[in-house]
């Protein structure tokens, strides 16, 4: 049976989300009805709701969702109805890098989670008044009360931790994880550098503070999130808005440059000094996204000491190995997300959207 529920609606590039009601399709084969308890809200989503990118509009987006199965498709093994579920992205599961156990690189990735606005068979998800909404964001558009979730999008998590606190695994989080985790792999004695001090950021520093490295050096041009970074990990803050950001990256590494930088701002110029910033063989890993088209300009002659640039999508996360463990350090209090977040009901989504641009909430999450 179709399912009726309250949905944000964005009615086309640049409007606010408006609250609708919305129905959704039965479950398919491989998906699953989720009572939304708590879905963060991502730069991505501002990103999309803008007009920035080419998803259809009107439609539901979120895709930082957590919640409570309540039903699911024939064909559905990983999850049953009961089970508390944090939402990611969605793949194929069957593409080369899906069976290496990448499935942020999926063949299908931008189709599937970030333009295409319906399932891969071309059928919508969500409706309204007959008309077909773009749906399926990340397999999921959790900025409604219930969603029609892909199963490749759902992980099982422990049920003794409060879903509030774990709804930004699915985007966020695990992204900044997977830069210090995945692709930097600090070693003993190592130094991390963390551009830019938001969601993103500071969970990069809070991973990194997990790890061998010594030196965590958090940059960003405000003062609260510095004295953040320092709380959750950073050994050494570094203000851009009045230091030389790369004078101050040398000094603090002893003259050798970092090791690994982690950029999440999408300013080229920001990425461009962390390239220049880096040690022989270290490696900048980008997460941060400008527009599509833009390009960065580099000093050649400066690579050639063995410096790599690796492009990251999601922290290239195998998410139902990684979230049930982010979830546990969560629960262990080793991983404080609590502190990055900012509850607002669900109907309070347009405030939640003015105090993210504002600076004022590092990680809002809407509450149902």
């Amino acid at each position: 049976m179709p399912t009726t529920t309250r949905a944000a609606v964005v009615e086309s590039g640049g409007a606010p989300f408006t609250l609708s009601d919305v129905v959704l399709d039965e479950p398919g084969p491989h998906e699953a009805l989720v009572r939304m308890v708590a879905t963060g809200l991502c730069h991505t989503d501002l990103g999309v709701a803008s007009g920035a990118l080419p998803f259809p509009l009107p439609g539901v987006l979120g895709h930082e969702g957590a919640g409570v199965v309540e039903a699911v498709g024939p064909s559905v093994t990983a999850v049953a109805p009961g089970d508390h579920v944090v939402l990611s992205f969605t793949s194929c599961g069957d593409c080369r890098n899906c069976r290496a156990g990448h499935p942020a690189y999926c063949a299908t990735w931008l189709p599937m989670n970030l333009i295409g606005g319906r399932r891969a068979d071309g059928t919508s998800t969500i409706s309204r008044d007959g008309e077909p909404l773009g749906g399926h964001f990340f397999g999921q558009s959790s900025f409604a009360e219930r969603a029609l979730a892909d199963e490749r999008s759902l992980v099982k998590v422990d049920p003794d931790v409060p879903l509030t606190s774990i709804a930004p695994l699915g985007c966020g989080v695990q992204t900044g994880v997977g830069a210090v985790w995945n692709v930097l792999r600090p070693v003993t004695g190592s130094s991390v550098v963390v551009l830019g001090a938001g969601a993103v950021g500071l969970s990069a520093v809070m991973a990194a503070a997990l790890t061998p490295a010594t030196t965590v050096i958090a940059v960003d041009k405000v003062g609260e999130r510095l004295s953040l970074a320092k709380e959750l990990g950073a050994t050494h803050t570094v203000d851009a808005g009045t230091a030389d950001v790369g004078a101050a990256i040398a000094d603090l590494t002893g003259g050798q440059g970092a090791d690994g930088v982690v950029e999440t701002t999408g300013s080229v110029a920001v990425l461009r000094q962390g390239v220049d910033a880096l040690a022989a063989r270290g490696t900048l890993v980008v997460v941060g996204a400008p527009p599509f088209g833009t390009e960065v300009s580099l000093d050649v002659n400066g690579l050639l000491a063995g410096k790599r640039i690796v492009g990251l999508t999601l922290g290239d996360s195998e998410t139902r190995t990684v979230i049930p463990a982010l979830v546990r350090l969560v629960k262990d209090g080793r991983l404080p997300l609590h502190r990055l977040i900012g509850t607002y009901p669900f109907t309070e989504i347009d405030q939640a959207v003015r105090d993210m641009s504002a600076g004022k909430t590092i990680k809002p999450v809407l509450t149902f």
